[in-house]
């Protein structure tokens, strides 16, 4: 280790220890946390299962950047390369449409073994999986409406790809002794304003009762439900709004997945974060960066993702709280773009663990708020990046920019060449 480095990081190790912070259990909490790194990131949405599907749902990933991955074996090269510039050990996530199979199979028709060799890999490399069916660029979303379709032959179609997704994410989890979080999300909604708002809620809500009707364990797979406030093509009324899937998830007993790009432009998910939580015993959070509204840019180490953080830090809500990041950009380095939101999104969780949380919680309480105030601000100019730094080297992955030089080389030596 690099003799400035660990020097800067004594120093800041002293100065946490004056306040009461014990730098060395902050890292080894970090070091328990995994994140869920999304696979789509590497190639666009497109997934492997159908090479002709365009994509709707209103989704859209805008760049063409060089490099993306046109198959799974150029997928999981990435992926470990972008792992090895992260520290910790994680999770990742997956699409229904990243199968590995030659079979011509639909959505529908699904199983465990078209996922076995994805399982074998994340055996290999130490990882968690986590699971979403594809309920998007596909022809029978064609109409905008999938699960709450009121066209039976459509409505059982995802009933059943929903189905057979819950079974992958079991075998996700009997197989890798890790929770696998299902989650799932369904673009349905109109274009323009209806009149029936009350009808596809309640098909979505008939049909999501016989997708989770096959009794299965907790203790392997997870299911979650994840709402939106509008996305192209339904910009008037989405079915899975936030009311519909928070309610869901409370009488269900399921957990309630949060998007950080899925509210109105001045809603923030920091907020909502303890609030969910006492009414469901486990959250999945989608960590993105709305830029006027859903666009799902790379996560930065702004004033939100640092919010986030610290509800979940000063809650002590991370064990409850499943951390995913869910971004496509294709105008940047998909490798490096997993590396930059990956490696903010510990950053912030570090920075909210070396925060004196209780000190300043008994501040509150005694309601002395101008030391609450001054403390606080006075705090975030503390060296956490000197304690980052030294975690990444301690971790046996490269610290400040030297992960850059890393990207950049492996994109002259196997991205510029696909």
């Amino acid at each position: 280790m690099n003799e400035k480095l660990r020097q800067a990081y004594e120093l800041a190790k002293e100065q946490y220890a004056a306040i009461g912070v014990d730098t060395e259990k902050a890292m080894e909490q970090l070091k328990q946390i995994k994140v869920s790194l999304h696979c789509w990131q590497g190639d666009d949405i497109n997934g492997f299962l159908f090479q002709d599907n365009a994509l709707t749902g209103g989704i859209q990933v805008t760049g063409n950047y060089p490099g993306k991955a046109t198959n799974i074996k150029e997928l999981r090269q990435d992926i470990e390369k972008a792992l090895s510039c992260i520290p910790g050990k994680h999770k990742l996530s997956l699409h229904a449409i990243y199968a590995d199979t030659e079979e011509k199979i639909d959505l529908d028709e699904i199983e465990p073994k078209h996922f076995e060799s994805w399982v074998n890999w994340a055996k290999a490399q130490g990882l968690g999986l986590d699971f979403n069916p594809t309920c998007f660029s596909h022809p029978m979303a064609d109409t905008g409406f999938t699960i709450s379709s009121a066209d039976e032959k459509v409505r059982e179609f995802w009933i059943e790809h929903c189905k057979r997704s819950r079974r992958i994410g079991d075998y996700f989890g009997r197989e890798l002794g890790q929770k696998c979080v299902t989650n799932y999300w369904f673009p349905d909604g109109y274009k323009d304003i209806p009149i029936d708002r009350e009808a596809p809620r309640h098909r979505m809500m008939t049909a999501l009762d016989e997708v989770f009707s096959e009794p299965m364990d907790p203790q392997y797979n997870l299911d979650a439900v994840e709402s939106k406030v509008f996305g192209i093509g339904a910009e008037s009324y989405t079915v899975g709004s936030n009311e519909f899937c928070l309610g869901y998830a409370v009488s269900r007993g399921k957990a309630y997945c949060l998007d950080a790009g899925h509210f109105h432009p001045t809603e923030v998910i920091s907020d909502k974060i303890p609030s969910v939580l006492l009414y469901t015993k486990e959250l999945l959070l989608h960590v993105s960066r709305p830029v006027r509204w859903d666009s799902d840019h790379v996560v930065i180490f702004d004033d939100e993702l640092n919010a986030i953080a610290q509800s979940l830090v000063r809650g002590g809500l991370l064990e409850r709280t499943h951390i995913g990041l869910d971004f496509f950009d294709a105008s940047i380095n998909r490798v490096a773009a997993w590396v930059i939101g990956t490696r903010n999104l510990l950053k912030a969780l570090l920075r909210a663990l070396l925060e004196p949380t209780g000190t300043l919680k008994q501040l509150e309480l005694d309601g002395d708020y101008t030391s609450r105030l001054a403390l606080t601000e006075e705090y975030k100019t503390y060296p956490f990046g000197a304690v980052w730094d030294y975690y990444c080297a301690q971790m046996g992955v490269p610290s400040g920019t030297a992960w850059f030089d890393e990207i950049r080389q492996y994109e002259a030596d196997v991205l510029r060449k696909r």
